[in-house]
């Protein structure tokens, strides 16, 4: 299927029914842990705000160096696959392929992939470690960054606001927690330069909260996402260059209207060009107004898409 097939569709979807606000249902998505695919319920369940503070302390004299890099269960957001590819001058496919295993996403139901560890069961090492520790640390996960904490976003039924809060995982192995060591929530995701995962990850974490939300009732007025949709959530949450084909070589530019210095700031910008990505992608599943077709294209798409349902 062409892109400009894949608009058209999209397109269609997008109007065809009337969609129902978010605010007629709680949304929650646990977005990371690393626990490992074996451990027993390691989750400490109290809720952690950005100064709540905690003992931890990570180092190599630590009795467990290394431990917490076996059989994890981390899930690759799209500037994680970003940051990834660039450290290796690697195109996404060959990364994906080399370090990589797909799967869908528990709560969402969309393809994600995670990351491969080493061992027939999945219980071996990273394969980014070595005896000295990460090869990767100034470019590892978010997932990486954030541990021992995880992260849960919540958005109450009738309220604008998402709610971010951390928890505490304390697994047996870990002696880090055993350390003196005491700073808040907010110091450590500090010193752990989470900012910019947080900022280019969340619209993606949005989708995927709203997703989990709207599946017990067969997913957004009531339907699943279409494969069309399913395939174009993955290129914009793991292939940038596919991505950025997609956006400047296809007529996508033509059918959205987007401000001239946006198109110039995402030819410029990888993270932009994620974002605006992610952005299209709320406004063919949900509807949200992050992104408006032309006003000609829009009456198309809405005629054509009255026509098929009165053919039916």
């Amino acid at each position: 299927m062409t892109a400009d097939s894949t608009l058209d569709e999209e397109d269609r979807l997008s109007h065809e029914e009337t969609f129902r606000p978010d605010t007629a249902r709680d949304q929650k998505l646990s977005v990371f842990d690393s626990v490992r695919v074996h451990s027993d319920n390691p989750v400490q369940p109290v809720k952690l705000k950005a100064g709540d503070s905690f003992n931890f302390r990570c180092h190599r004299g630590v009795s467990c160096w290394n431990t917490c890099c076996h059989g994890a269960d981390i899930t690759l957001p799209p500037y994680d696959i970003l940051r990834l590819t660039r450290r290796f001058g690697v195109r996404a496919p060959e990364f994906l392929e080399r370090y990589t295993v797909p799967a869908d996403h528990e709560s969402a139901g969309m393809p994600v992939v995670k990351l491969k560890m080493g061992g027939d069961d999945g219980t071996g090492a990273c394969p980014f470690l070595a005896e000295e520790g990460c090869t990767v640390y100034s470019d590892r996960p978010a997932a990486c960054r954030y541990y021992p904490l995880g992260l849960i976003s919540v958005k109450l039924k009738d309220s604008e606001v998402k709610e971010d809060f951390n928890f505490l995982v304390r697994e047996d192995h870990c002696r880090g927690h055993d350390e003196t060591q005491s700073q808040t929530v907010a110091e450590f995701c500090k010193d752990q330069g989470v900012e910019p995962y947080e900022h280019i990850n969340r619209g993606w974490i949005d989708i995927l909260m709203k997703l989990a939300s709207w599946r017990p009732m067969g997913g957004p007025m009531g339907k699943e996402p279409t494969p069309q949709a399913r395939q174009m959530f993955f290129m914009v949450s793991t292939d940038v260059e596919r991505l950025r084909k997609f956006v400047f070589e296809s007529s996508f530019l033509e059918r959205y209207q987007i401000p001239a210095e946006a198109v110039e700031m995402v030819r410029g910008s990888d993270e932009a060009l994620i974002c605006l990505g992610l952005d299209w992608l709320k406004n063919v599943l949900f509807h949200e107004p992050t992104v408006e077709l032309r006003p000609e294209v829009l009456q198309e798409a809405i005629a054509k898409a009255r026509t098929e349902i009165g053919a039916a």
